[in-house]
């Protein structure tokens, strides 16, 4: 279940880096009818409390839109439409020897919305990070960033803080790698405006079902969606914080599942692996 942890690391390294995006998603099934469509706004507020310390409000929505159109054994009606509404609150503060710590504490409501809001739909999400940034260093051949932290998120099925590491190096003028989690790449920049890249990436989501799904006789009360994607991806910046991106790919691993109030397996839809598109603009520190 530790994959189900992506979303709150997505959202701690966008309130750390990015002050607003807007993204669009989608996968559908070659050999399948069931589709699915994600549509993502992010912004993020920096309030400077002193020299290079800031205070970091932020909000994100996402809304998944889920096309089942295969032979179900129960109404897929009320699983079209997905809601996730993070609210997040960020600290980062500059330390010594380069160093910069973050932290995050991330309320999220996630769910099918049907109703109205209850306890069941709010999930808690937060991480600490230590940031080591010499990415603008001029007195070292190859600037790099290091990224290491501890996330917690309530969806994950495991009662502690997980670990992220996220490294990043620029090896020369043209070529720079980052590897970690959610994502790893190697990055081809041509010039200040066009860079090409070949990445990995998980991806997924985790949301309450209002109305309870019963399947042979076991009931569903959450969906999950887990994604390995793999694939090339191409971002023109117009300037130096305002970024538009496209990512091409395939999914090696497709996992959407119905779970019960433990998180346990009820039943699992369509994983026929298939193409993968993601695409926005971000504007970003």
């Amino acid at each position: 279940m530790a994959t189900l942890a992506i979303c709150c690391i997505h959202s701690v390294k966008a309130q750390l880096t990015d002050l607003a995006r807007i993204e669009y998603s989608f996968i559908p099934s070659s050999r399948s009818d069931d589709q699915y469509t994600r549509l993502r706004a992010v912004l993020n507020y920096p309030i400077k409390i002193k020299d290079k310390d800031y205070l970091v409000v932020g909000g994100e929505y996402n809304r998944i839109i889920l096309n089942l159109e295969e032979d179900y054994p129960f109404n897929t009606d009320q699983l079209n439409r997905l809601h996730i509404i993070d609210l997040s609150l960020g600290y980062t503060f500059k330390c010594k020897n380069d160093w910069r710590l973050g932290l995050n504490i991330n309320p999220r409501i996630a769910s099918t919305l049907t109703n109205s809001i209850t306890s069941e739909d709010l999930f808690l999400n937060g991480g600490i990070f230590a940031i080591k940034d010499r990415t603008d260093a001029k007195d070292i051949k190859r600037p790099y960033r290091l990224v290491l932290g501890l996330t917690y998120n309530t969806t994950a099925g495991i009662p502690y803080p997980l670990p992220f590491v996220s490294y990043f190096r620029r090896i020369n003028e043209h070529w720079s790698f980052n590897v970690g989690v959610p994502k790893s790449n190697l990055k081809y920049t041509f010039n200040a405006h066009s860079v090409l890249q070949a990445f990995a990436a998980l991806d997924g989501y985790f949301a309450n079902i209002q109305r309870p799904i019963v399947v042979n006789d076991r009931v569903a009360d959450h969906i999950s969606l887990s994604v390995a994607v793999g694939g090339l991806g191409y971002e023109y910046c117009f300037t130096k914080h305002l970024i538009a991106y496209t990512y091409v790919g395939y999914t090696f691993r497709l996992n959407n599942v119905l779970r019960n109030e433990n998180t346990d397996e009820v039943f699992r839809l369509d994983e026929l692996n298939a193409f993968y598109l993601r695409t926005g603009l971000k504007f970003k520190i």
